[in-house]
């Protein structure tokens, strides 16, 4: 059997954001991101090189 994977939102998000923000887990070797408004829908997974290139690409970028 295997543990549920532990999904975390984001620090920035507020309930006052109308509830629209996503939530990541680890996945083994795979990070997964879906829709904290249908926690039980689907999700995308992307291997963690593609994660962290993505998380770098926006992390400098004003908001």
């Amino acid at each position: 059997m295997h543990d549920a994977p532990a999904w975390r939102k984001s620090s920035y998000s507020t309930e006052q954001e109308f509830g629209t923000c996503v939530e990541v887990a680890e996945l083994g070797d795979r990070m997964g991101v879906r829709d904290s408004k249908n926690p039980g829908g689907p999700h995308l997974s992307f291997s963690r090189e593609a994660w962290a290139a993505f998380v770098g690409s926006i992390g400098s970028r004003p908001i």
